[in-house]
């Protein structure tokens, strides 16, 4: 089922790649389950065996970046070791265990006279992807996209691009060993900024643009792009403490969303703390974060009950540290929580810490983002937390998918219709 490549052809440009693409998702779409979940099985032994020369190539990114000052939290993001890599294994190894969209009855009817209608799961096509200083996205998408049936089209960002060579490398040579054809996953990384620009200019070639990292790369993929792109959003994360929130519900769940991975988008940047509660909640909340080493940014009344705080500014409350940071805000009411978060939020996660019933509800109804909790971690958001496996990203848009992106996020439908001679009069 390989896609032969006629030698005479060089493959030099990002569009030599996109048309390699377009070719191999015709031959995707047609796997059956089992062929792709063979495939990711291959892949992932292959991610594991490969594993030192994998490590290598990320130790060179990891010195170029500390080189560059590129900070901690993207060296965190940046770095893979061996628990890590078998990780990656672990969520390829899930995704195909998963159960496959395609060809799935979304819905269906028989019309009057007599056709019988139904709207089945398809393929995109190709699925492209801009990312930074993130190689496991490199392999988690790349599962995604090929256990969906997609070709997909990689650009990863110079940060990490001996990382993701390695893994590239990995995944097709695995591909082409269960032959299948390897023009299936492609990397424009070794053409820069040309090779973004083309996949956000490549109508005709790439059928959805999904872009992850900072607000401001998002932003550029979002006003550039003339293909179909669905937004994944930076997360300034909120957590609100009402007055009826128990002291450890408010002290664990916050400092687990801080604290736990810092430099990921569902970790919380702001907390909220009803006044009815600030005398209680914040001095035990405050020395719990400080005692994991989180710098708190507080308001006067913040401050006026905790001591190590420093002072916030406005900036603060529109901040997404990824770091060992947080804002933390006194006021007066669940109203003036609800409209700081209308104000500030990214519309990726919000989470409420309450006993009482009605504003739990409150909060899950008029909170508008993509996820919402009642007494929960943020770090629950998130593809394989929800029982989709690895995902594609946290979409904060409104059309086709928001939330964690599995695997039927990154499948259209078509109708088929199946008639016996019938015309329409």
């Amino acid at each position: 089922m390989s896609i032969v490549q006629d030698p005479r052809v060089a493959v030099d440009t990002p569009a030599d790649r996109l048309r390699l693409a377009k070719d191999a998702a015709r031959i995707t779409a047609r796997l059956t389950s089992a062929e792709k979940a063979a495939a990711l099985g291959a892949i992932a032994d292959a991610l594991v065996a490969n594993a030192d020369d994998i490590i290598a190539a990320n130790a060179d990114d990891l010195a170029r970046g500390e080189r560059d000052g590129i900070g901690r939290s993207l060296l965190d993001r940046l770095r893979l070791d061996a628990p890590r890599i078998a990780g990656l294994a672990d969520a390829v190894r899930a995704i195909a265990a998963l159960p496959d969209p395609v060809g799935e009855v979304v819905r269906g009817h028989r019309m009057p006279n007599g056709v019988n209608l139904e709207q089945v799961r398809v393929p995109f096509g190709v699925v492209g992807a801009i990312y930074e200083a993130r190689p496991n996205v490199t392999v988690d998408i790349a599962a995604l996209a090929l256990r969906s049936g997609n070709a997909v089209v990689l650009r990863g960002g110079s940060a990490a691009l001996a990382s993701n060579t390695v893994l590239v490398a990995v995944m097709r040579d695995a591909l082409e060993r269960q032959g299948i054809s390897p023009e299936a996953i492609q990397s424009v990384d070794a053409f820069g900024r040309d090779g973004a620009r083309a996949l956000m200019q490549g109508r005709g070639f790439i059928d959805v643009l999904v872009p992850r990292g900072s607000a401001g790369l998002i932003e550029t993929v979002v006003t550039e792009s003339i293909v179909p792109v669905i937004e994944t959003g930076a997360g300034n994360v909120h957590v609100v403490l009402d007055e009826s929130a128990p002291e450890d519900w408010a002290r664990e769940i916050v400092v687990n969303a801080k604290v736990q991975r810092p430099s990921v988008c569902n970790a919380a940047e702001t907390v909220l703390v009803l006044r009815a509660a600030a005398e209680r909640l914040v001095p035990p909340v405050v020395a719990a974060l400080q005692g994991e080493g989180v710098t708190v940014h507080g308001d006067e009344a913040v401050s006026s009950l905790a001591p190590g705080v420093v002072p916030a500014t406005e900036d603060d409350w529109a901040t997404e540290y990824l770091s060992l940071d947080i804002a933390m805000r006194v006021v007066d009411t669940l109203d003036d929580a609800l409209d700081h978060i209308r104000r500030y939020s990214t519309g990726h996660t919000e989470s409420i810490v309450t006993t009482d019933v009605r504003n739990a509800e409150r909060f899950l109804a008029e909170v508008d983002s993509a996820v919402v909790l009642a007494n929960a971690s943020t770090r629950f958001t998130d593809g394989g937390e929800f029982g989709f496996g690895a995902e594609v990203g946290i979409s904060t848009q409104k059309l086709h998918a928001r939330g964690p992106m599995g695997l039927p996020e990154l499948t259209s439908t078509k109708w088929l219709g199946r008639g016996a001679g019938q015309v329409r009069p």
